[in-house]
């Protein structure tokens, strides 16, 4: 545990802190990760027909990822992709809410991963890539099954699965965390998720796998798994 309640490990040689609320922080690189912001959901919702969701989950998301920027003070942002829950959703933000996020594109590098929501660049500036590598890792929206391809990273982070984890009886979103992998939970408010017990997540990630828990600190478990019979 370190001052910022967060979780040190090392993966493929970068040492890294998972933090409680969501993010990830690359010390080494002053480099600062958040994946699945889904910004707009709740516009997006309402506009398929669904039931309306509290329409201020933008904003929430927005203060929860500019009081990490003022707290780290990164160089570098990368969103590993479903940063707006739809192209459309991007364009139908209010104005100064747009104004905010071009707003913080300019102050840094800010990488936007494609994600399988927003595949298409947005308005918002900043680089638009399919992934990103940096040392010894990639920056990817959806895992691979396989990393073993011969001009691969060796350590690989990703998103999309939304990953959460079960202690006591209460469901936290968490950080997966394997010897090549980690997948990180989704930042952006009202993006539900899916427990790391799933087949999918348990299929992806290697037996000693363990769930870093976020909320007031960060707290590392063995991996909550399907159960397995006969």
């Amino acid at each position: 545990m370190n001052a910022h309640g967060g979780y040190g490990f090392s993966l493929a040689g970068a040492t890294l802190t998972a933090l409680p609320q969501g993010a990830l922080w690359w010390q080494d690189q002053a480099l600062l990760c958040v994946s699945d912001l889904h910004l707009g959901k709740s516009e997006r919702h309402l506009r398929r027909g669904g039931a309306p969701l509290p329409p201020y989950e933008v904003e929430e998301t927005l203060v929860r990822l500019e009081a990490l920027l003022d707290s780290f003070a990164p160089q570098t942002v990368i969103c590993l992709g479903d940063s707006f829950d739809d192209d459309l959703a991007a364009t139908h933000l209010p104005p100064e809410l747009k104004q905010r996020i071009l707003d913080l594109t300019q102050a840094r590098r800010w990488i936007w991963i494609e994600g399988n929501h927003d595949p298409a660049p947005t308005e918002f500036g900043g680089e638009h890539l399919p992934e990103f590598h940096l040392g010894t890792l990639v920056f990817r929206h959806i895992a691979q099954s396989q990393l073993q391809a011969q001009n691969e990273p060796q350590g690989e982070i990703s998103g999309h699965y939304h990953p959460k984890a079960v202690l006591r009886g209460v469901s936290r979103p968490a950080f997966l965390l394997d010897q090549h992998r980690l997948i990180l939970p989704a930042f952006g408010t009202y993006t539900g998720g899916l427990r790391s017990s799933d087949p999918v997540l348990s299929d992806l990630m290697q037996p000693k796998a363990i769930a870093i828990l976020t909320g007031s600190q960060a707290l590392a478990m063995p991996m909550p798994r399907q159960s397995r019979r006969g």
